[in-house]
This record gives structure tokens, sequence and C-alpha cells, in this order.
């Protein structure tokens, strides 16, 4: 986990190039090996195309401002840093059901008046092949309020419509935060709802392990 603070076209058709003279041999070649004129540019040409297609499917939504001042209108923002003892890290990989890769968090607490409107972690995880990062923000009382996509690396066929992640605002952590509970899964995104479900049980079993000091 990395709680800290992302396009699609089709693929040219490959052309024929007709009739060419017999073969010419290149030099430090073995004499099977033919000079083919053109095959160098088209490997080219759908190398670029592979690359384009790459990037086209590289989304970033959100900046981490943009996000923060979606999530807290009118709050004062810190990001904090908070170094996990060995305690909190195992309470929260209890809490998760998964280890904690790391031990450096950074927490983004938003406050009003004095008090704290809620924290917002940013996680950033494997989905298939490829990362997403999401914006996870706690409310005061350990729930979910909302989440947000910032960056997603996969085809965005993958990427469930924004419905589906209002299903998490409200949800505690518990054994019903689960795609065997109370969160619908998402045909065609598995993988995408997995990973989602995944960081938001992390950020939360973290979350409820820095306001316990890391009590068992």
């Amino acid at each position: 986990m990395s709680p800290s603070g992302s396009d699609q076209s089709a693929q040219p058709r490959r052309s024929g190039t007709g009739v060419r003279p017999g073969p010419r041999v290149r030099v430090g070649r073995p004499a099977n090996q033919s000079r083919r004129p053109g095959a160098h540019r088209a490997g080219l040409a759908l190398l670029f195309a592979a690359m384009s297609l790459a990037a086209a499917q590289a989304r970033t939504f959100l900046s981490v401002d943009e996000a923060l001042a979606l999530a807290f209108p009118g709050c004062a923002v810190e990001r904090r840093t908070v170094f996990l003892t060995d305690a909190q890290k195992a309470r929260a990989a209890s809490l998760a059901g998964e280890e904690i890769a790391g031990a450096i968090v950074n927490p983004y607490v938003a406050l009003k008046d004095g008090r704290i409107e809620g924290t917002a972690y940013f996680d950033a995880h494997r989905v298939r092949t490829l990362p997403e990062t999401l914006m996870i923000v706690v409310a005061p009382d350990g729930t979910v309020r909302r989440i947000e996509v910032i960056a997603f690396r996969e085809p965005e066929d993958y990427l469930p419509k924004g419905a589906w992640y209002g299903q998490f605002s409200g949800q505690a952590l518990d054994p019903g935060l689960s795609l065997k509970g109370r969160i619908r899964g998402v045909t065609g995104a598995t993988l995408t709802a997995r990973a989602t479900t995944s960081a938001v049980r992390r950020v939360l079993a973290i979350h409820r392990a820095i306001g316990e000091g890391g009590a068992p």
C-alpha cells in the first residue's frame, strides 16, 4: 500500500508492399536473411501505435489538490506523516486481513473551526497488471465518506461506473465489507472491484490502528 500524496484507439492495419525484386543479402547476416524495405518503418509504426494506445489508456482524472478540494470544501487540510509502529502495523494487518507493506503513512486531515471534518488517504495499488490510485476519505466516526479515482492505468473497460463507488459511503470496517458481503461486484471489472474493496479495508484498518495507538 502507498497511502500518500489516468484513454483508447484502434491499431493501424498493416498493408502489403506489392512485388519486389529478388532479395539483397546484407553483409554480416546469414545469406537466408533478406532485407525487406519498409519492414522497419512498419515495425516502428506499430510500436508508436502501441505506445499511443497505452498512453490513451492511462488516465489521470484528478490532482491531489483537486480531489482534496472536492472532499473538503471550506476546510484547512494538513498533510501529516505517520510512522507506524510494529504494533500498529500488526493491528492494521489483523483488521484488514492482509499484510501492510509500508510503515510510512500520509493522512490528509481536514479541519474546520478547530474540528476534524475527515481524513483522506491516497492508496496506490495494482489492479490487473497496472496501477490505480484512489483517494479514500474517512469520516470522524471511522466510516467511509467518499472515494475518488485519481488515476487509472488499466483500460477504462475495467473501470466501474461512479455509482458503484457510491456504495462504499457509510461503510464500516467489519466482515461484511467484502465482495461476499455488502459490496456488489462488477461484471467485467472483477479485479478492479477486488482491488478497490481491499484498498478500502486497508485504509480503514490503518486509520483505526493509528487512532488506537496500535493497541491490540
